[in-house]
């Protein structure tokens, strides 16, 4: 296995970053999953943009995304597979063991990993802990990932892949590395960014693609919602069985199903759209 960092093409067994490096020590960084289908990225520019976003957001250089293009491809050629998690790592590089940042400019590593089409259905729970949609880093897809690798870990435990946030007021917000989309009498609603989640690649397309609103939703929605479903990278459209102790047995309902449907036809048509 090749990835890239910094310039080139590595061997992944003797790649190296600084212990020093600011994503290590303060999680000073930004970050993408691309899905790739053999050998070919999805949505990559739609990807890029949201890097560049979060870049500037977290006032980063902004990343080179010619460098990025090539990296990817290179990458993608170098470790052919069938279906594989393409991540792009964008950091504050080499800095002081504080929060200050360093001079010697941001690190970039493109690395592949291989993958396997998700389960038409999947369990979730919520969690007792909040998104901040007032946050400094609200909305930027950051690599401080720990409150997502804790509301995982519960989930794990529980016998679900996935957990979901309500945000400060107790609004329904996101999972740890998804979106979450319920339906009601037909129609299908997900969480306005303003409730602090993440402006997901596969959301933007689900909701362009099926009609879906934007509506603010309280958390306890969860517990009346005929359908719901969750969308990421390596999701696609992904139905909910379980949320907590409640069971949707008829799952993937014909909403969802037909959500599902769409995202397939749609995303097979065009690889960048």
């Amino acid at each position: 296995m090749k990835l890239w960092l910094d310039g080139g093409l590595q061997d992944i067994e003797t790649a190296r970053v600084s212990v020093f490096d600011h994503g290590l020590t303060v999680g000073d960084g930004i970050f993408e999953t691309v899905k790739a289908v053999e050998g070919r990225p999805f949505a990559l520019t739609r990807h890029l943009d949201r890097l560049t976003r979060s870049a500037r957001g977290l006032g980063l250089p902004a990343p080179d995304l010619d460098e990025i293009r090539r990296a990817c491809t290179a990458v993608l050629d170098a470790n052919p597979m069938p279906l594989g998690r393409l991540r792009i790592t964008y950091t504050g590089g080499h800095g002081p063991l504080g929060s200050d940042r360093g001079e010697h400019g941001p690190t970039l590593v493109v690395a592949l990993g291989a993958s396997a089409r998700r389960p038409d259905t999947t369990a979730v729970i919520t969690v007792p802990w909040t998104r901040n949609e007032r946050g400094a880093v609200t909305g930027l897809k950051t690599t401080s990932y720990a409150e997502n690798v804790v509301a995982l870990a519960r989930a794990r435990e529980q016998g679900a892949s996935e957990a979901l946030f309500g945000n400060t007021v107790g609004q329904l917000c996101e999972g740890t590395g998804s979106n979450v989309f319920v339906v009601l009498d037909g129609e299908i609603h997900t969480p306005p960014l303003a409730s602090g989640c993440l402006a997901g690649i596969t959301r933007a397309l689900a909701v362009e693609w099926t009609g879906a609103r934007e509506t603010d939703l309280p958390l306890d929605v969860l517990e009346r919602a005929d359908e719901i479903f969750l969308t990421s990278t390596l999701r696609d459209v992904q139905a909910v069985h379980r949320v907590g102790g409640r069971q949707l047995p008829d799952a993937p309902g014909p909403v969802t199903a037909k959500a599902m449907r769409v995202f397939d036809e749609r995303a097979g048509d065009d690889l960048d759209p």
